[in-house]
């Protein structure tokens, strides 16, 4: 490795490391928390089997996971336009982000609700509880519980995926990196680089996901 190389990867760091922490991160964090509402929400249309409702929310997950993400982020960025819609490229992302993530989350939330026994609804009306009560003080949070590392793997996911808005101008790590690798030919060096630092964020992540497993199996033993 010359010292040129080493010069452009320590120089090339932080200008790839503040796009992530200022655009990544929170596009992550936005889009995962509309995503986890948007989950829960078609989880429990489909869990109360309110048909209408339920055939929606059959179609909503049909369509999103039956497309690519990327053709989604140019039909909301590149296509809206053409019904006179502008939409600009940070919440255009989090619009597709959300509603593809939400997607997912709530096939793994509904198999999260069935997956708790049919007496705890019983247990709920037993002393007295309404059916939104019951759902939201017993169900809901086993529910959850059970979700939970799922979910924690589709944060990540997620994380991996936001480089995707690169495609449409969203100044993100990957992008960043991309008119870096443009500007000195060093492809290799600096896509490995950016590579290792997603790395590094989906690790602290999957720390944090044991962490939040370990607190979870000992509030549920208790």
């Amino acid at each position: 490795m010359s010292e040129r190389l080493i010069s452009i990867l320590l120089d090339s760091f932080w200008k790839i490391l503040l796009p992530g922490l200022t655009m990544t991160i929170p596009l992550t964090v936005l889009s995962f928390s509309i995503a986890m509402v948007i989950a829960v929400a078609v989880a429990m249309v489909q869990f109360a089997n309110i048909r209408i409702l339920k055939q929606l929310a059959r179609f909503y997950i049909w369509i999103v996971r039956g497309t690519p993400l990327l053709v989604q982020l140019y039909v909301v960025f590149y296509g809206l336009p053409n019904l006179g819609i502008m939409v600009k490229p940070f919440p255009s992302a989090v619009i597709v982000f959300s509603l593809n993530e939400g997607a997912y989350c709530a096939e793994t939330v509904r198999a999260a609700l069935e997956s708790v026994p049919k007496g705890q609804l019983e247990a709920g009306y037993c002393v007295g509880m309404s059916y939104l009560q019951t759902i939201r003080r017993i169900i809901l949070p086993q529910a959850l519980r059970t979700a939970f590392p799922s979910l924690s793997n589709n944060l990540i996911s997620l994380v991996k995926d936001t480089s995707l808005a690169s495609n449409i101008t969203v100044m993100e790590m990957f992008m960043a990196t991309q008119r870096i690798a443009g500007r000195y030919y060093a492809h290799l060096a600096l896509y490995i680089e950016v590579a290792v630092i997603y790395l590094l964020f989906c690790t602290v992540l999957t720390r944090l996901q044991k962490v939040g497993e370990k607190k979870l199996n000992s509030y549920g033993a208790n």
